[in-house]
């Protein structure tokens, strides 16, 4: 694969006159391959995947990072080059290299992520469409919270999970139940895809996060996504709590936010995660 990949690799740098020295292939999940580029005087990230299966991802992402880094609460790599040579399209990101949590690590987390929330906005939406994970996920601005969850998140995915033959609970419900459930609070800038698989530690400890799945959106969703599949220590919790304080009965909350990843976990990787969003749908029905 490395030596397939060669030529395409120096095409990007030629293109983009960039002075390639080596290159080697990092950790990139399941969508995008990913490698670490060499240059004379730097290192960068290029991630690559195919323009045809993932209409402009990388295009999306590149502003996710750029709205991400403008409350200037975390630090973001630098999103530097998108563009595609035939059916191979590429992200060209700065590269980050690791360290260790300091001791205050959390705490700075959770500080970093409240000043994230902070950038708030009175319509839910993105001027653009963008991805969570391999699927597409829509934007268009609502004026509420409800409507944006219900219209932008949940429906999609229920629809995909239905066309691909689940078996899910009535949602009629549900659905009613969410304008007295959902808090009325403005949309926060979130991250999106907040799991422990997203952050790195750069090499002064502090956290960096990275492939967003960003909108203007109910924050509470970046928290449950913390608490999905671990990864997060209560300290940043308690941290972002005296920045930013969670509206009353939050908790009882969790599991609807969590929801929407479920649904998508559901139809990307199947049937494992049935059991859990029907549980979901009749907990809040």
């Amino acid at each position: 694969m490395i030596e397939s990949r060669k030529k395409l690799i120096e095409k990007i740098a030629e293109k983009h006159l960039l002075d390639l020295r080596d290159f080697e292939p990092l950790t990139g999940g399941d969508i995008n391959e990913v490698y670490k580029i060499e240059l004379q005087d730097r290192a960068l990230v290029l991630k690559l995947n195919s323009a045809t299966k993932f209409p402009g991802m990388f295009e999306a992402e590149k502003k996710g990072l750029e709205l991400l880094a403008s409350p200037a609460a975390f630090k973001i790599p630098e999103a530097l080059e998108t563009g595609a040579i035939g059916d191979d399209s590429y992200l060209l990101l700065e590269y980050v290299p690791k360290g260790h949590k300091t001791p205050e690590f959390w705490k700075i987390f959770g500080r970093q992520l409240a000043k994230l929330h902070a950038e708030q906005s009175e319509q839910f939406g993105l001027d653009h469409d963008n991805y969570l994970g391999s699927l597409l996920q829509l934007n268009s601005y609502r004026s509420d919270a409800v409507s944006f969850y219900t219209e932008m998140r949940l429906e999609p995915q229920l629809k995909l999970a239905q066309d691909q033959g689940y078996n899910l609970p009535d949602t009629s419900s549900f659905f009613q139940n969410l304008e007295s459930i959902i808090p009325k609070e403005n949309a926060s800038l979130i991250h999106g895809d907040l799991w422990g698989g997203n952050y790195l530690v750069n090499t002064t400890g502090a956290p960096c996060i990275i492939d967003p799945a960003v909108a203007y959106a109910p924050r509470e969703m970046d928290i449950a996504m913390t608490r999905l599949f671990g990864g997060f220590d209560e300290q940043m919790l308690l941290s972002y709590e005296e920045c930013f304080p969670m509206e009353q009965d939050w908790e009882e909350r969790i599991e609807l936010w969590q929801l929407y990843y479920l649904l998508m976990h559901l139809n990307v990787f199947g049937s494992s995660y049935l059991q859990r969003v029907t549980e979901i749908i009749r907990k809040y029905s």
